[in-house]
C-alpha cells in the first residue's frame, strides 16, 4: 500500500461536466491482487454462540476456509457502542479480535467505520448517545479524536487497516441532522457542507494515526450501484467541497440496485469522471428460498424474479461471475474487486440483526444452514480475472 501518490489538478465545470480533481497513480489491481473479499463482521458473535464452519465434512476455522478458496481481503463494521441497542456488538474489542486474526492469517483489511452505536445506511445514520448533546465543532473534534484513536489502537494491536470507509452508504450523509445531505420538510440540515467538515475530521483523524510510512486507503461508500443519477449527485456534492478520498466504494445487490448492465455504467462512468478506482464494497445473493430459523428473510422469490438469478447454488455462482466481471472490465484497470456481505451469517440462536432477533440473511451465505461450504464459496475464490 506504499508509494500512494495523490496530485492536484484543476477542478472545472465545463458544460455542467465535472471533470478530474484528483488523479491517484495507485492502483490495488494494478498490482496483480483484485480484491475478494468477505465482511465477516459477526463472526466473533457466531463463535461465541456455538457457530462451526466445515469444509468437505471437516471442522475448520473460517479464516482458513476463506482463505483457502482466495479470499484475500476481509471487512469488519465499526459501531461506537452498540451495547446502546444489540445486534451483532461491533465494538472495537470484538473488531480487534477478528482484525487480529484475519492480519495473522494474511489477508488485507477495510474497516468500515459507521459513526453510530447501530446500523448506519441512507435510512438511519444515528449520533451516538455518547455523542448526542454536544454542538457541531464538538460533533467534528468527536469524530476526529474517536477515529484517530480506533486507528492507533488497531495499529499497536498489529491490525492496521489497509483501507478504511469514512460512514456507511452515505448517500443521505452522516450524523443527523449535522451531516444529512437533504432535509425532511421543516428540518434544518448540515447540507453536503456539514458532511463534508465530519467526513474531513474522520479522514484527518486517520492520517494523523499513522507514521510517514504507514499509508491507508481511504474509501466512501455509497448504496444504489446501479443508479448513476443518484452516485453522481452524491460525489458531485462531495467533491465541490474539496473532500480527499481515493476510492469509490459501492453496495450492489442485484434485486434492489439495478442490472448488471446498469452496475457497469454506473462503474465506468464513475470512475471517470472522480477519476478513482472503485470497489464493490457490498454485494450478496440467495442460494435457496428455505429459511434457517423462525426470522423471515430479506430474499425471497421477489427478489429473485427482479434480479434474473435463480435462488440456488448454481444462480449465485451466476450472480458472483457477473459482478465480479462487471468490475473487472472497468477501464484503465480502476475496478479493484467485490466484497461480499456476511458470507458466514449462519443461522445461530442469539446471533440475530438484534440481541433477541434472529437472522435475515441466513440464505444469502456462501454456507449451508449448517456451516458447511457451498460450491458458490468455490467459486467465488476460484474466479480469475
Amino acid at each position: 500500500m506504499k508509494n500512494l501518490r495523490i496530485s492536484f489538478i484543476l477542478f472545472l465545470f465545463i458544460g455542467g461536466t465535472f471533470l478530474t480533481m484528483f488523479s491517484s497513480s495507485y492502483s490495488i489491481k494494478s498490482q496483480g491482487n483484485f480484491i475478494k473479499g468477505a465482511d465477516i463482521s459477526t463472526l466473533y458473535e457466531i463463535e461465541s454462540h456455538g457457530g462451526k464452519y466445515f469444509q468437505n465434512g471437516l471442522e475448520r476455522d473460517l479464516l482458513d476456509i476463506l482463505q483457502e478458496n482466495g479470499f484475500n481481503w476481509i471487512r469488519l463494521r465499526l459501531w461506537v457502542d452498540p451495547d446502546n441497542y444489540g445486534g451483532g456488538n461491533c465494538d472495537l474489542s470484538r473488531t480487534i479480535a477478528i482484525a487480529k486474526r484475519a492480519k495473522e492469517h494474511g489477508f488485507k483489511f477495510l474497516l468500515d467505520f459507521h459513526y453510530s452505536d447501530w446500523w448506519a445506511d441512507p435510512g438511519k445514520q444515528e449520533i451516538p448517545q455518547a455523542w448526542k448533546n454536544l454542538s457541531f465543532d464538538e460533533l467534528k473534534e468527536a469524530v476526529y479524536e474517536y477515529t484517530k484513536n480506533v486507528i492507533t489502537t488497531l495499529k499497536n494491536e498489529k491490525a492496521l487497516p489497509d483501507m478504511v470507509q469514512i460512514g456507511n452508504e452515505i448517500r443521505s450523509g452522516i450524523l443527523w441532522p449535522y451531516g444529512k445531505t437533504w432535509a425532511e420538510a421543516g428540518e434544518e440540515v448540515g447540507g453536503f457542507e456539514g458532511l463534508a467538515e465530519l467526513l474531513n475530521a474522520g479522514i484527518q483523524g486517520v492520517r494523523d494515526s499513522l507514521s510517514e510510512d504507514e499509508e491507508v486507503l481511504i474509501m466512501l461508500h455509497t448504496d444504489q450501484g446501479g443508479d448513476n443519477g443518484a452516485t453522481r449527485w452524491l460525489f458531485d456534492g462531495i467533491v465541490e467541497q474539496g473532500v480527499e478520498f481515493d476510492i469509490i466504494g459501492l453496495s450492489y445487490y442485484p434485486y434492489w440496485h439495478g442490472t448488471i448492465d446498469d452496475l457497469k455504467y454506473n462503474m465506468n462512468d464513475i470512475s471517470q469522471r472522480y477519476n478513482k478506482d472503485v470497489v464493490i464494497a457490498e454485494f450478496a445473493y440467495a442460494w435457496t428460498l428455505e429459511n434457517g430459523d423462525d426470522h423471515p428473510n430479506i430474499f425471497g422469490e421477489v427478489q429473485a424474479k427482479t434480479a434474473g438469478f435463480p435462488a440456488t447454488i448454481e444462480g449465485q455462482k451466476q450472480a458472483i461471475g457477473a459482478v465480479m466481471e462487471a468490475v473487472n472490465q472497468v477501464p484503465n484497470s480502476r475496478g479493484l474487486g467485490v466484497f461480499y456481505w456476511e458470507p458466514a451469517w449462519i443461522p445461530v440462536k442469539g446471533v440475530g440483526w438484534k440481541t433477541g432477533e434472529g437472522n435475515a440473511w441466513d440464505n444469502q451465505t456462501l454456507f449451508d444452514f449448517e456451516g458447511n461450504a457451498l460450491e458458490s464459496l468455490r467459486y467465488f475464490g476460484m474466479w480469475e480475472e
